[in-house]
């Protein structure tokens, strides 16, 4: 999967030292949805904006496990979160990265 609007991945490692935190445990925040990551050129890499102030952005997580639970696999719910939605008029991603994550959570709420 590719996700043209990224512009900035961060390897496994380089997300581990952003966060003053272990590689495993980085793994393991991918695990519980806290982050998510996408194989780019057969690596496993965050999106970059993904860090903000040093931490996960919190509305992930939450609403990685909405989309979940209305039965989108973690593919499906990753390419909701980067794609043009009518309901909030940008990409949920874009509000999210402005704090803005109860209209996120309202339209992702539409697809169960």
């Amino acid at each position: 999967m590719q996700i043209p609007e990224v512009d900035a991945w961060l390897t496994i490692d380089e997300v581990a030292q952003q966060l003053g935190v272990s590689a495993s445990k980085v793994r393991r925040l991918i695990e519980e949805h806290a982050l998510f990551a996408i194989r780019v050129e057969k690596e496993p890499k965050v999106p970059a904006h993904l860090i903000q102030n040093g931490e996960p952005l919190s509305s992930i997580r939450g609403t990685m496990f909405l989309l979940l639970d209305n039965g989108l696999s973690e593919q499906e719910a990753i390419e909701w979160i980067y794609a043009e939605n009518e309901n909030l008029g940008n990409r949920p991603i874009d509000s999210l990265l402005q704090g803005h994550k109860a209209p996120v959570r309202r339209a992702a709420q539409t697809l169960g």
